[in-house]
This record gives structure tokens, C-alpha cells and sequence, in this order.
């Protein structure tokens, strides 16, 4: 799908870009070194962006369209196999720009979509060549887990 790949408006994105809590603390020039590494993908209705038990290789962030976040249902369970849906602005994926952890669902797209992609490969060289990113961005990471582990308590 590599003919399917746009540069990014960063006007469309930076906003999206703060809302995503990995993000959200750091400055503008940090917003920007990130954008520059993003890239907008298009992709077919029905089209299966990665499976339950991938390796996790990106960020994802709606532009247009949506996607179905699904667990794959055996046949002998009744239950709704949809977890979400994510529209435009929406994202998901962004743990896997610091965990090795394996996805935890599937994901496809519910009509044609422009998908904004920030790769896991450019994320880790970002964070090695800017001392600061990798400061916030851990800073965020510690932050969250202990939120995660107060709310498990």
C-alpha cells in the first residue's frame, strides 16, 4: 500500500497530536520533530490494519473514515466481538511506541479511511536523538502507570 502513503498537514494533526496522552505535555517543537515522522495512509473499507497478537509497530490516528477495534469470537461465545469504534480524531496503538507487548485486538476500518501512521522504528529514533522527547515521554509513561496501578487498587 506503500502508493497510498501522503505527507502530513501538520495544522490537521497537531491538534489530534495533543489530545494523545503520550504527547500532550510536550512542546511545540517536540509536535513538530514528531509530524515530520508521520505519515497518512489510505486504506479500503473492511481492510484489516493489523490482528490480535501482532507485534505492535505503530501509532495510529483517524483522520477520516473509522475504524472497528474487535476481538476474534469463537463460535460457541455470544458476545459482541466490537470493543470500540474509532472516528475521525480518534486513535489507538500508542502503547505499542513503548511496550513489546503483543496487540491486544484486532483491528479493520468500517468504510474507506485516511489513517495518520507514526511508525514504532521512527518513534524509537526520535527519542534517541532528542534527550528531551525521551524525558517527557517517559515521564508520561511512569505517569500513567501509576494512575493504572492507583485505579487497580
Amino acid at each position: 500500500m506503500t502508493d497510498n502513503i501522503s505527507k502530513v498537514d501538520p495544522l490537521v494533526i497537531l491538534p489530534v497530536l495533543k489530545q494523545i496522552p503520550l504527547f500532550s505535555n510536550l512542546d511545540e517543537n517536540l509536535h513538530k520533530e514528531i509530524i515530520e515522522h508521520i505519515v497518512l495512509m489510505y486504506y479500503p473499507s473492511n481492510y484489516t490494519i493489523f490482528n490480535k497478537g501482532d507485534k505492535g509497530e505503530a501509532l495510529y490516528i483517524v483522520k477520516s473514515g473509522g475504524v472497528s477495534v474487535y476481538e476474534e469470537v469463537n463460535d460457541d461465545i455470544a458476545k459482541d466481538p466490537e470493543i470500540a469504534r474509532i472516528g475521525s480524531g480518534g486513535f489507538f496503538g500508542e502503547m505499542a511506541l513503548i511496550s513489546e507487548a503483543p496487540r491486544n485486538a484486532s483491528v479493520k476500518t468500517l468504510n474507506e479511511s485516511e489513517i495518520f501512521i507514526l511508525s514504532k522504528l521512527d518513534f524509537d529514533n526520535l527519542l534517541r536523538s532528542n534527550p528531551t522527547l525521551a524525558e517527557q515521554i517517559s515521564s508520561t509513561v511512569v505517569s500513567r502507570i501509576n494512575e493504572n496501578n492507583n485505579q487497580e487498587k
